[in-house]
Formats: structure tokens, sequence, C-alpha cells
């Protein structure tokens, strides 16, 4: 008997090997930064902080307001003694995306939509190469400021209903930010994340997509 086959709708496809793609990119990542753990000195600890999210479309045909949300989850440290330099990598729940004027365009307000808010909860991933100053003459066991930078790869879990918009299964940024370790415990941090991936896009409009951009500022505590 000839078997039937149903092949999958092509967004669906498309979500999966979105997904498969940045996880395939994010295991690279963390397998080369396990191979520099080895030299380098571990410690982890909880983090926590906010995001002030927004989505940058291809086409400025509506509003766009930003949104704050929460980001929470552990982050690790690896710096390599004597010349400063390390890597961090972390794990964390955030909450981002923003609120949307669909009612201003009327290709939306024929459906009924107005003013709606499209949130994404995200696993955040982000894997940092580090500079911190750690030659002060002693002063960098009370305060030592450092800058970071990499990839951070975002994996969608669940997000609000919002049929005018299909979200993709994931997104990779770039950040780059500075931050200040005090008594060798604390850290404070702020970074700007540029979407290099779209996080969502229109279901009526062919070519109507969204990337995230967004700070996010953290304190962490490493035991």
């Amino acid at each position: 008997m000839a078997h039937l086959s149903i092949p999958l709708p092509e967004r669906i496809v498309n979500k999966v090997q979105m997904k498969n793609n940045i996880r395939l990119f994010a295991v690279a990542i963390i397998a080369a930064v396990a191979a520099f753990a080895a030299r380098g000195e571990f410690r982890w600890g909880p983090t926590a902080g906010v995001d002030f999210t927004n989505l940058i479309f291809k086409q400025d045909i509506m509003r766009v307001d930003k949104a704050i949300g929460p980001t929470l989850g552990v982050q690790g440290e690896m710096m390599f003694p004597g010349i400063g330099f390390g890597i961090d990598i972390g794990a964390m729940y955030s909450m981002q995306g923003a609120t949307l004027h669909l009612g201003e365009k009327k290709i939306w307000a024929v459906d009924g939509y107005g003013k709606e808010r499209s949130y994404l909860h995200t696993l955040s991933i982000p894997v940092n190469l580090r500079f911190k100053w750690t030659r002060m003459n002693g002063v960098e066991e009370y305060v030592a400021p450092f800058a970071f930078g990499g990839p951070v790869f975002n994996f969608t879990v669940a997000h609000n209903k919002l049929n005018a918009m299909e979200y993709a299964g994931g997104s990779i940024g770039v950040q780059a930010g500075l931050g200040v370790e005090l008594y060798k415990r604390w850290q404070i941090q702020a970074a700007h994340v540029w979407g290099m991936t779209y996080a969502l896009k229109a279901v009526k409009l062919q070519d109507f997509s969204a990337r995230e951009r967004y700070w996010t500022i953290r304190a962490t505590y490493f035991f």
C-alpha cells in the first residue's frame, strides 16, 4: 500500500530550520569556549536585570513603542590569569518585545487590530570575549572596569497571541557593553544588542519583518 506524504507548511519548515541553525551555531561556539575553559579560572553566579527592547521593521510604516521586560538566569566567567582577557557565557530567561500601532494602517485596521502588544519569551545564551582591567596597583581588589562583546543566541520558547504576526523560532544578535566589578564578587553591566536575524514578520505583507534592538542592564553575583 502506498503511503501518502503530506508536506509541512513552508512557514513551519522555515521556523524549524531557523531554530536548528541557531542551535548548531550555538553548540559550535560553546564547544570552542569549553576548549579554552581548561586554561582559565571559572566561576559562576546568578544574574538579573531589565531589558529595554524595541522592534525595528524593514519598512517604517507604523509606530512602534519600546517595552521593558525582566531578564534573569546564571552567568559564568572564565578569566585567563595575568592577561586580563576572558570569556563569559550565560543562560537566562528574557521577556522582550514592543507595542505595535497596527490600527494606524488599513491593512490591519479592517481586521480589528489597534494598539497591540507583542511579547516574546526567550532563552538567551550570550557568549562574550571580555577584557578586565586587573593591573591597577591594588585598586582592582575593590573596583575593576571591563568591556565585552560577542554573539547572543535567542530561542523563542513562547509568545503572546497576535495573529497578525508570525514569530521565528529564534534569532541571533551581536552585543557590546561595559561594566564594573566590585569587591571581586559583584558585577554591574550594560550592553546594547543588535539583532542580526528577524524575530517576527507580518502575515499579510511579504517583506515586512522586524529585528530586535535592545539595551540590557544586569547585576551578577559570583560565588
